[in-house]
């Protein structure tokens, strides 16, 4: 072969070598379970991008994102540290909302059924606000967090069925209900002794009203999983005793349509240990997700062992 033809060649290789690279999902993970459960899922966090059943980022935009949700048209809502964005599987941006002065962060974004998108601002001025699809705010809801610590006042806050909006605050160490006025109409702690207490940091971070009328929080740094009654006493607890130690800062929490419990690890450094779990309602581990190249912050997850998982209790 001629010196320019061999030239060419590895040039066209190197080229196709690139194609390949670019179109080709890696694993970057791996889903352990005796039962057989593989999930798909939605991730933010460090990353932001769905990984499939087998663990391959098969979707991937820049940027760190806090929450996120794939929508029945199939599009993703992602809320980052600044702004909001509804992509299209293929990247294209449909809506785009930008966090407001005096405020300096965005914790949630969750579409409602009548189209807008309801967000939460941290700051000077923090606030619940629905946003039409063109960018106008329609509803504004003063917020109490009990705190001027901007990053620290509130996380994965969600509309409710009956128009309130339940609300974790993690310095006050209590999740609120809000009705649409501002007026707290009911708040479980977390500070309880039963729970350990304000020394074991019992911050609430993602709060998910049930439908039996139970309300289930993730406290963060004291790694663990609570139920509460409607009369706000613990009726079902998930912590290190009961899991083998699998907890590491309890942030991102879906409910599965079975009942299970998925659990992310937002402080798991150890690479070895697990990111992401799955509880039975008896509390057995039955799903792990581990990966050297995740930080996680919230979860969707979107199918089971391929068949799409229909709950939205996150």
């Amino acid at each position: 072969m001629k010196s320019k033809d061999k030239e060419l060649f590895m040039k066209l290789l190197f080229i196709a070598l690139c194609f390949i690279a670019s179109n080709f999902a890696f694993a970057e993970g791996r889903q352990v379970s005796e039962s057989g459960i593989k999930h798909s899922f939605l991730f933010t966090g460090n990353k932001t991008c769905i990984f499939d059943e087998d663990s391959k980022i098969i979707w991937e935009v820049k940027g760190k994102s806090r929450d996120g949700y794939q929508l029945p048209n199939g599009n993703l809502l992602i809320a980052f540290a600044k702004e909001v964005k509804e992509f299209t599987m293929d990247k294209k941006v449909l809506f785009h909302y930008k966090v407001q002065k005096p405020n300096g962060e965005i914790s949630t974004a969750q579409r409602l059924k009548n189209g807008n998108t309801m967000i939460t601002e941290l700051g000077k001025k923090p606030r619940i606000i629905e946003v039409t699809p063109d960018g106008k705010i329609a509803v504004e809801v003063p917020l109490q967090p009990e705190t001027n610590n901007q990053h620290l006042q509130t996380r994965m806050a969600r509309k409710l069925p009956n128009g309130n909006y339940l609300v974790p605050h993690l310095l006050a160490y209590a999740v609120k209900e809000y009705d649409p006025s501002g007026k707290v109409v009911k708040v479980f702690k977390t500070d309880i002794p039963e729970l350990g207490g304000r020394k074991l940091k019992t911050w609430p971070f993602t709060a998910i009203r049930l439908p039996n009328g139970n309300t289930l929080v993730n406290c963060t740094l004291s790694h663990r999983t609570v139920e509460f009654g409607e009369n706000a006493k613990v009726v079902w607890l998930s912590d290190n005793k009961s899991t083998g130690n699998r907890y590491k800062d309890a942030c991102g929490l879906h409910q599965l349509s079975n009942g299970n419990r998925v659990i992310t690890n937002h402080q798991q450094r150890d690479k070895s240990k697990v990111q992401i779990f799955e509880v039975d309602p008896s509390g057995k581990v039955v799903w792990e997700f581990f990966s050297k190249h995740v930080t996680p912050h919230e979860i969707h997850v979107l199918t089971t062992n391929g068949k799409k998982e229909t709950s939205l209790l996150r």
